[in-house]
């Protein structure tokens, strides 16, 4: 079922939405005097449309790095008769105080706002605009939000050299919010006082104080009869703290777990406590203790712990206190605790790190608001795709893109993420898994490349890319990533691995694409990139494998496009076709890739008057005798003089080697070739050899083109005889046979 889901299209809503947002212009807006988005005057948004937009809104401005965000966006928002919103989820640097000002008009119900670190004070004042509706609100991780600033009195001087001042506000309350009833306050500055800001609050039903430090929390009692959620994630806990949970019996979630890294806590988990908990809070279905330290044993003996089927039964748990549970818990936490490992634990989701299931409900549970613990857990997901093999492959792969994108900017996510991606895309994965899904990792692979210039999540990108078939799956981001890949290969300090990856990739990417994708990847700077590499390579006097995939990529990027052929003459590629033919006269595969692209130059009748010169002459004619490759490079330097010598006589402007010694040598070459020889090369179109066949003027072109066909559709007829009748091959080579200029032997081969 899960594949199947993964498979399903788009919804047309999200399809719309993603539609009209990347086209505001053209669809729901028009611009009031070239700068600022208006709604079209006829348009009426219900809520369903709106918060979709908004929400949507904000996930492209995050993870789409073509997506340009719009000043005046919330602005469209502003007039609750023609636009609705409900519920809205805004992140990150996206949203500004003018932004939640421009919607205030709104009768918002719910309102998360997560590390919004732009907001400032200014923005309470906004909220108070929603007081009446708002039911729930998180201002997770918005650490500003409680500041604002203040002009200092005094003289001119003093404002310019100290123009603002943060100040923390102390009045603010949640007076008049009587709806409210679920809260998220993690992170909170210090300095707030929490009690004073919630007392007015009549009925909270879960309250989430993440991060806080609070000695006294006997306030929370207020709520005894009404909050079933309560979330205390790294507060110092004591004593006091577990005596006024213990009195909040409406519970039912309870969340208590820390960050053992983070700092020293003097508290330890006991049996007592956990046993107060069982007792005292019968409604609870849900506890996290993660990251704590058990100050004794909570076990079972081992030999009554071991034995039997794993049960989930409360009787026989393993962990004595949560056998004086009512009923299984749906969910307890203990990631990063020694309890994980028990064999009968009272709950139908655990967070651990035992094995694939804990570790996966610990991503779930954790990426959204705990990205330290994320990047652990996904760690641990990365030893296990490595080293064994998941067995919940999609569930995986999608917690692991939820948490890329969740965390851009978080270097350990990026780091164990992409890590973790290249081993859960490689190929014994691959039918698992559907082409939305897989477009999905390239996107998120490919924000990680822009984001990060560090090495390891460069290397991890690069090498998930090449888990991919190319270019067939990276053809819908095909300019983005040969752009990054360019401005890593064109970066002053290189890995040498990433190096070499990534010079793969490019070969791949223009291996086998339309021209016109070739045409726009020249133009990006592929050849003069290539060409840098290969310098650099000469100037080290090392053919390694970049040397020879940067002429490999040279060769597919020229083939029948005549613009990266000229750029190649242009910066000096045939002097560095010389420099490495000197410096590595026994590299066959490189000898290979260099006049298979030669032969591509050597195509573009503009541009041959700049191969005629002795030196590049004399070089081709030596290079037929070579025997590196099989025939490969004796016959691609053939193909490189049949094409010149289709000129005719007066296109040959030097004296020495004269025409007909090179034209002796060529023939004498074409004779020595095995007709059955396997190749190492792939054409597209045999247009290139075909317009050497109806001419008179070099009775050896002719043959070397018939000679070429010949070879090919025999040793590979399924591929190459419809090419060949496709492209109209066979009524040439009739005219042909009829002709009086062409040789014997050409008319029999052919």
């Amino acid at each position: 079922p899960l594949t199947m889901a993964s498979d399903s299209p788009e919804s047309l809503m999200r399809l719309c939405t993603d539609y009209c947002l990347r086209n505001l212009e053209g669809t729901l807006c028009y611009l009031l005097d070239n700068q600022t988005l208006q709604l079209h005057p006829d348009i009426f948004l219900p809520s369903e449309i709106c918060d979709k937009l908004v929400n949507e809104y904000v996930e492209l401005v995050k993870t789409d790095s073509i997506f340009e965000p719009h000043e005046s966006f919330f602005t469209l928002f502003s007039d609750p008769r023609s636009t609705r919103l409900a519920r809205i989820h805004l992140r990150e640097q996206i949203v500004q105080d003018q932004d939640l000002e421009a919607i205030r008009k709104q009768d918002l119900v719910e309102l998360y706002l997560t590390n919004c670190e732009k907001l400032t004070a200014k923005s309470l004042q906004t909220l108070v605009s929603f007081s009446h509706t708002l039911i729930s609100l998180s201002l997770f991780g918005c650490c500003n939000i409680f500041y604002e600033e203040e002009n200092p009195g005094g003289c001119e001087d003093d404002c310019l050299v100290n123009p603002t001042r943060q100040v923390l506000v102390k009045d603010f309350t949640f007076e008049g919010f009587s709806r409210l009833r679920f809260l998220n306050l993690g992170r909170l500055m210090e300095g707030v006082n929490v009690e004073s800001l919630l007392r007015p609050l009549a009925s909270l039903a879960a309250l989430d104080l993440s991060g806080i430090q609070l000695g006294d929390v006997g306030f929370l009692t207020q709520w005894k009869d009404t909050l079933v959620s309560l979330v205390l994630y790294n507060m110092d806990l004591s004593e006091e703290h577990i005596q006024v949970i213990a009195q909040l019996h409406k519970l039912r979630h309870l969340d208590i777990s820390r960050d053992h890294l983070s700092s020293y806590y003097k508290f330890k988990l006991t049996r007592r406590v956990l046993t107060l908990f069982v007792e005292h809070l019968a409604n609870l279905i849900s506890l996290d203790i993660s990251g704590h330290t058990m100050l004794e044993n909570c076990t079972i003996p081992s030999m009554e712990e071991k034995m039997g089927q794993t049960s989930i039964e409360p009787a026989k748990s393993s962990i004595a206190p949560f056998r004086g549970l009512k009923r299984p818990l749906q969910f307890l936490g203990l990631f990063e605790t020694s309890l994980c490992r028990l064999t009968h634990i009272p709950a139908y989701k655990v967070s651990g790190d035992k094995n694939e299931e804990q570790v996966l409900n610990a991503i779930e549970a954790y990426t959204e608001h705990r990205p330290e613990i994320t990047s652990r857990a996904i760690n641990l997901l990365f030893d296990i795709a490595r080293i064994e093999r998941c067995s919940q492959l999609l569930r995986a792969l999608q917690l692991v893109i939820t948490a890329l994108k969740c965390h851009k900017d978080d270097k350990n996510i990026q780091v164990t993420g992409s890590a973790a991606l290249f081993y859960l895309t490689n190929s014994e994965y691959r039918t698992e898994q559907s082409v939305r899904l897989r477009r999905q990792v390239i996107q998120v692979v490919l924000n990680g490349m822009e984001a990060y210039q560090e090495v390891t999540v460069q290397r991890n990108c690069c090498l998930t890319l090449c888990n991919f078939s190319i270019p067939e799956e990276l053809e819908f981001q095909y300019r983005r990533v040969n752009e990054l890949l360019l401005s890593i290969l064109n970066q002053s300090r290189q890995d040498e691995s990433i190096q070499r990856i990534a010079v793969h990739l490019c070969n791949a990417l223009v291996c086998q694409v339309d021209n016109d994708h070739k045409e726009a990847v020249g133009k990006m700077g592929f050849v003069m990139t290539m060409l840098k590499l290969i310098q650099k390579k000469l100037a080290d006097k090392t053919c390694d494998q970049v040397m020879e995939f940067s002429w490999s990529a040279l060769w597919n990027i020229t083939d029948e496009t005549p613009d990266n052929c000229e750029m190649f003459l242009n910066y000096s590629g045939m002097k560095l076709f010389l420099e490495c033919l000197k410096e590595f006269p026994e590299k066959q595969e490189l000898h290979r890739n260099m006049l298979g692209l030669l032969g591509n130059v050597a195509e573009v009748r503009e541009l041959r008057p700049q191969l005629m010169t002795a030196q590049f002459i004399g070089v081709f004619s030596n290079l037929l005798e070579s025997k590196a490759d099989g025939i490969e490079v004796s016959y691609n330097a053939c193909g490189v003089l049949s094409h010149i010598m289709f000129d005719g006589p007066e296109a040959w402007s030097i004296c020495e080697p004269q025409r007909e010694e090179v034209v002796k040598r060529m023939w004498a070459a074409i004779q020595s070739w095995d007709i059955n020889s396997r190749r190492n090369i792939n054409y597209r179109s045999f247009e290139p050899i075909l317009r050497l066949l109806p001419q008179g003027i070099s009775p050896v072109s002719q043959h070397w083109a018939t000679w070429a066909l010949y070879n090919l559709v025999s040793v590979y007829s399924d591929k190459y005889c419809p090419l060949l009748i496709k492209e109209g091959g066979i009524p040439l080579l009739k005219d042909m046979i009829k002709m009086a200029s062409a040789q014997q032997e050409t008319k029999e081969m052919a």
